[in-house]
């Protein structure tokens, strides 16, 4: 059936981080894709052209931190990535009229919370699509987990966890502020990272849970830390002896009180000088996705964490992938009926040739 649209999609970039950068670049490799417009929260990237901020050759078009004007672009979607979403600045993008795809929320959204029905009603008035994706949650967790969960019957177990080397991503007030690393255990467990983590993961396993229809399960989260036992530098950011340099989050379903569903983060400042003593085990930085059943089924994920610090900080690939996945599925949610629209309701969602191999 191919790609479901004919005609070059416009699209505006919202927020210019790595993954706003990384989008730029996917949607400029993309042969139905064309950049259209860029919001920018920063004073000094404003009238900037949008290649200048991302190093390379002059693109066109430039980047603005006027929001009005940027939503009066003539665009059909817009990949909407700031650090933290503002319903407010979400729900001004679809009353524009253009479809959106975002990293950031709604890969699985409870239809009873007033604040998504708002957000849908909003949808419906102006006739467009909002769709959430990313990685981890937004694919690893729950997209490829139920793919694979059509090899297996009579299941038991599904978990999707991720085992990550945090020196690699290159920013320090995210991972010092928010993430908690480089604070006190104390400190750490009531950073907001616990509570923004949660929001995606709890819907990720429940979209799961709900759509493989696993009976009454009830919702469970923990997590630990380990601290430095010695200074630990990751170059942008010093982690000192007692501080935390490592993080464990769990997110589960339970059905008689035992996991039915888990997904899991292990992030890690290295493995030397931690207590209790974490490692990545023998497999390294990975993504595990397990199926327990009839048969057991095992999907181990390499190649989205860099092989260095230093190739991370420059170009970390989980980064580019989270992006690249918002990107792919631009046609498919532009074409979409006006509504929050989930992996459930979108067709295959795939990557596109090099530029110069496609048709």
């Amino acid at each position: 059936m191919g790609q479901p649209n004919t005609k070059t999609l416009k699209v505006i970039q919202w927020a210019t981080g790595g993954v706003g950068k990384a989008a730029i670049a996917a949607v400029l490799n993309h042969p139905e894709l064309e950049l259209a417009g860029c919001w920018v929260h920063s004073a000094d990237k404003h009238g900037r052209d949008v290649g200048d901020i991302l190093g390379r050759g002059p693109l066109g078009v430039t980047a603005s931190s006027n929001k009005d004007d940027v939503l009066a672009i003539d665009a059909d979607c817009v990949v909407y990535s700031p650090l933290i979403p503002n319903d407010d600045e979400v729900k001004a993008i679809l009353r524009s009229g253009k479809n959106v795809v975002t990293p950031v929320g709604w890969v699985y959204p409870d239809r009873s919370d007033p604040r998504v029905k708002d957000i849908e009603r909003t949808c419906l008035d102006a006739r467009v699509t909002l769709h959430g994706s990313g990685i981890h949650p937004g694919g690893i967790t729950e997209k490829f987990p139920l793919m694979i969960s059509a090899l297996s019957t009579a299941i038991t177990h599904v978990r999707a966890e991720e085992f990550s080397d945090i020196r690699t991503y290159n920013a320090p007030d995210v991972v010092h502020h928010i993430m908690g690393f480089g604070a006190t255990p104390e400190q750490a467990e009531k950073s907001p990272m616990a509570s923004l983590l949660e929001g995606g993961f709890k819907s990720s396993v429940w979209m799961v849970a709900d759509y493989l229809g696993f009976r009454d399960p009830t919702f469970s989260s923990t997590q630990e830390v380990a601290v430095a036992t010695a200074t630990i530098d990751a170059g942008y950011l010093t982690i000192a002896p007692g501080t935390v340099a490592a993080r464990r989050f769990r997110w589960q379903a339970l059905v008689d009180g035992k996991p039915v569903i888990t997904a899991a983060v292990n992030w890690l400042m290295g493995e030397d000088d931690l207590e209790p003593n974490w490692s990545f085990g023998e497999r390294g930085e990975r993504f595990e996705l397990q199926v327990t059943g009839d048969p057991d089924v095992e999907v181990i994920i390499k190649g989205l964490q860099p092989d260095s610090i230093a190739e991370g900080l420059r170009k970390n690939p989980g980064v580019v992938a989270t992006a690249n996945h918002c990107v792919h599925a631009i046609p498919q949610t532009c074409a979409a009926a006006p509504g929050i629209k989930t992996y459930l309701d979108l067709p295959m969602i795939a990557g596109r040739p090099a530029p110069g191999l496609s048709r």
